[in-house]
């Protein structure tokens, strides 16, 4: 029942920002264009509930020679593949905003796990043991505000399973707010180096 309540929120919340995300995602579109080759915009195979492939929407902010398809903390030196514009969206989380796309489709939603690469067959098998791929992947979730990427992947999934565990509109609204909070200080976020 509260999926189909969470789903309704997403939309309501979507569209009554409209005026606030549309302004920024034109000027952040503009920058990527004019800061280096290659397109704006960046997709990449995910995994989302139940374990189904979607591509999910990013800003790129990064060369078109940075390798495809690894996770980030997986890059020996991932700065030398981040565009100076993308350094910033990335600190900010505003390569991300395109995923509001996702939300409209029904492939995210705004609270939830952030979808696996399609393989990171070691997080997907660590979701499951802690039954995080039955429920639908988010924009942010509660991982993002408990360390991001400082955590180890063994403690995002097992975070995902409480929050699979507590799913409802507290934890959301929680959720939302306090990512607020961290997208404003760029708080968490490591570009590579991680020990798993």
């Amino acid at each position: 029942m509260y999926l189909r309540v969470k789903r309704f929120f997403d939309l309501l919340f979507i569209f009554a920002s409209f005026p606030l995300w549309l302004p920024v995602m034109i000027v952040i579109a503009v920058l990527v264009r004019l800061s280096s080759r290659g397109p704006v915009f960046f997709m990449q195979k995910r995994i989302g509930i139940g374990e189904e492939f979607f591509m999910m929407y990013k800003f790129r902010s990064m060369y078109t020679e940075a390798p495809k398809d690894v996770p980030t903390h997986l890059l020996e030196n991932p700065n030398v593949f981040i565009t100076p514009v993308g350094r910033f969206i990335r600190k900010y989380s505003l390569d991300e905003l395109p995923q509001i796309i996702n939300i409209i489709k029904g492939e995210l939603t705004l609270v939830g796990p952030r979808p696996a690469l399609w393989n990171q067959g070691d997080l997907i098998a660590l979701r499951e043991k802690y039954g995080a791929n039955d429920i639908p992947v988010g924009l942010t979730g509660l991982a993002q505000i408990s360390g991001r990427d400082e955590l180890t992947l063994g403690k995002k999934a097992a975070i995902d399973g409480f929050y699979a565990k507590h799913i409802g509109i507290v934890i959301d609204i929680w959720i939302l707010v306090r990512t607020v909070r961290y997208v404003l200080t760029g708080s968490g976020v490591r570009e590579g180096g991680l020990n798993e």
